[in-house]
Formats: C-alpha cells, structure tokens, sequence
C-alpha cells in the first residue's frame, strides 16, 4: 500500500504479517450484527516461520474478505452460526487489491480492529 495508505501502521502490520483483523459495520436489521473479516492468505514459509516460533512479513500477501451477518441473540454462545449468513466475499490478490474492495463495500480501514477487540464470534 502506498505510504499514504488509510491504514494505521500496526493494523498494516499485522496484515503484513498475516494476522487477521476484523470490522463491524451496519447490519440489514436492528436484531442483527454484522462484520467483515480480512484474512490473509498462508503459505509454507508462513507454516515453516509459525513452527520455529516466529511470524514471516510479506509485503505480497494476498487476502480473503468475508462480510457476514448473524443473530444478536446467538452471538455469545456457541451456536452463534444458526442463522448466519454470508453476504459477500472475495479474494484480494494484494493490498492495492484490498483497499479496492474495501472502497467497493465501503469499509474504511481504520474501523479494522483485532479480533479480540471485537464482538466477532469467529
């Protein structure tokens, strides 16, 4: 991504060093929560850097977007995917890539956050 990138350093990092982060964005109705997910694709040096212990960078990751929509009332248990849908997705071959499709969905990067840091139930 370009030095002017949207997206904060840590959230690009964690991109670069295939973390997956996740936003929640407006659902279809009020008794619904919906997110989009970004995961960034795996290799075997990935595998090979994750068994020694460490986690590889890679400036030409590519990324599997998910955006999907479940029930509030399901969220915290564990039958949270009873009703989930998936709304859209695609694949991201690198981050110019991503930011493109994050423009199509109108999903600012700087809503992203990790995981933890949010209600997804994934």
């Amino acid at each position: 991504m370009d030095e002017g990138s949207d997206w904060p350093t840590d959230k690009l990092t964690a991109l670069r060093l295939g973390r997956r982060l996740v936003a929640e964005v407006p659902a279809s109705r009020p008794d619904r929560c919906a997110f989009v997910d970004i995961r960034p694709e795996q290799s075997d040096l990935d595998v090979h850097a994750r068994d020694e212990g460490w986690a590889r960078s890679n400036v030409d990751r590519g990324f599997r977007l998910e955006h999907w929509e479940y029930d509030r009332e399901r969220i915290e248990g564990f039958d949270y995917d009873i009703g989930a849908a998936l709304i859209r997705s695609a694949d991201a071959l690198d981050e110019s890539d991503l930011a493109a499709v994050l423009n199509r969905w109108g999903v600012r990067p700087l809503v992203f956050v990790y995981p933890w840091d949010s209600d997804d139930p994934r």
